[in-house]
């Protein structure tokens, strides 16, 4: 398993725009092969973009083909971003996940 994050830095009081762009985007992930899930993450002063995915190639691939190149021609508002991404990739090494009823109660508490 692979993880993908991008961290952004937004600039200070744009950070509805962001996100709203974020929730509006036609990401077309769902479709890609090997992709499995994606978090947008807010944290102190920066977002995360992060993407999980069956391997390394297939996000690889991902980054290769039509569906990337679709989803990264929606562009933010001019002045969103405080500075580029940053991007980082992870080989997974060890995973722990939570029953699957816990799964369903987690999942619906961070969607709200």
């Amino acid at each position: 398993m692979f993880v993908a994050m991008n961290r952004f830095t937004v600039t200070a009081g744009r950070e509805a725009e962001f996100e709203t762009a974020w929730r509006e985007r036609d990401s077309r992930l769902a479709e890609v092969p090997g992709f499995r899930d994606f978090l947008l993450l807010k944290g102190d002063g920066e977002y995360i973009s992060h993407s999980t995915w069956d391997s390394a190639e297939a996000f690889a691939a991902w980054t290769e083909s039509e569906a990337f190149a679709m989803a990264h021609r929606q562009r933010l508002p001019e002045g969103v971003l405080a500075g580029p991404p940053r991007f980082s990739g992870y080989d997974v090494v060890l995973r722990q996940e939570a029953p699957r009823a816990d799964r369903a109660a987690v999942q619906a508490q961070v969607l709200r």
